[in-house]
């Protein structure tokens, strides 16, 4: 028994005639009267009396009942399946860093799911050292961060630059300077994330090249936290400037210009093949940011 020979069996039952469902299924007559048969032989019983008009017995009206539910959930299968295959559905494990998941992600997988609202997207936010783990643990798809430090077995395309920028409450003396400079920043707090954030490993890299310089610093442990607590005067931070949309009240914005510490941002995936829904949704992504 297979879902070719259930639909011919719904065929010939339409239309009262094995010539008629041949039509319709662009089969032989000899095909269709074949499949029946060999239904027939595996169910041990007759399913139509052949006359003038061909009839369901009351065992093929048993079986026609029962096996039009069996057909519509293997079409229905089939149809899931095909879309599965085509990445028209499927689930996708994305991670990806701050400010991003805040600011710039929300517009994009809006935009994505309007075309592809059969997939479904689950976002793990974190930093990029905790996303590369995930990815190699196989919890993730594909992750949207900065590069990750190694590692043989990923792949990282690279998309767009993160700028920083130096956030002072608006009271603070170095809001009188147009320009500051790295050395400026001496006899001041300055905040900084987490020891495992690659942004402050890079910021501690600068420092150790630059001699020893006396700048009091403060971890605070997130990205989008440092804004509320430069604003509520605790001290600068140097934060992404797409996490000062709308710049905090009571904040003043300043580039650092003799370094930088901006990030190379980009799409993080295994080497392996990607899923279909994790494939389009890694272009859509790709295209998308590729034009910022």
């Amino acid at each position: 028994m297979d879902l070719k020979t259930l639909k011919t069996l719904h065929a010939i039952v339409r239309h009262g005639s094995f010539h008629q469902a041949a039509e319709e299924l662009s089969y032989a007559q000899s095909t269709v009267t074949m499949q029946i048969q060999r239904l027939e032989a595996d169910l041990g019983v007759r399913l139509f009396d052949r006359g003038k008009k061909v009839r369901l017995t009351e065992a093929g009206r048993l079986f026609h009942e029962q096996s039009l539910d069996i057909v519509r959930r293997m079409e229905r299968l089939q149809s899931d399946l095909a879309e599965l295959q085509s990445g028209e559905a499927g689930k996708v494990r994305l991670g990806v860093t701050e400010p991003t998941a805040s600011f710039g992600l929300p517009r994009l997988l809006t935009a994505f799911m309007g075309l592809q609202p059969k997939v479904e997207v689950s976002l793990e936010i974190a930093s990029t050292p905790l996303l590369v783990n995930s990815l190699r643990q196989g919890e993730l798809d594909f992750a949207l961060c900065s590069a990750p430090e190694s590692g043989e077995e990923l792949y990282f395309h690279p998309l767009f630059q993160e700028r920083f920028v130096l956030l002072l409450p608006e009271n603070h003396p170095l809001t009188g300077f147009e320009r500051i400079e790295l050395a400026d920043l001496e006899g001041h707090r300055l905040l900084i994330t987490a020891a495992t954030c690659p942004y402050r490993k890079k910021l501690e890299r600068i420092l150790q090249d630059r001699g020893p310089l006396s700048i009091e610093t403060m971890e605070i442990g997130s990205m989008m936290a440092l804004r509320h607590y430069a604003a509520s005067g605790f001290g600068i931070a140097l934060v992404p400037l797409a996490a000062l949309q709308p710049l905090p009240e009571g904040t003043q914005i300043r580039e650092l210009r003799d370094v930088s510490v901006d990030m190379l941002m980009g799409l993080v995936s295994r080497t392996g093949p990607l899923s279909p829904a994790a494939h389009k949704l890694y272009e859509n992504l790709r295209q998308a940011l590729e034009r910022i």
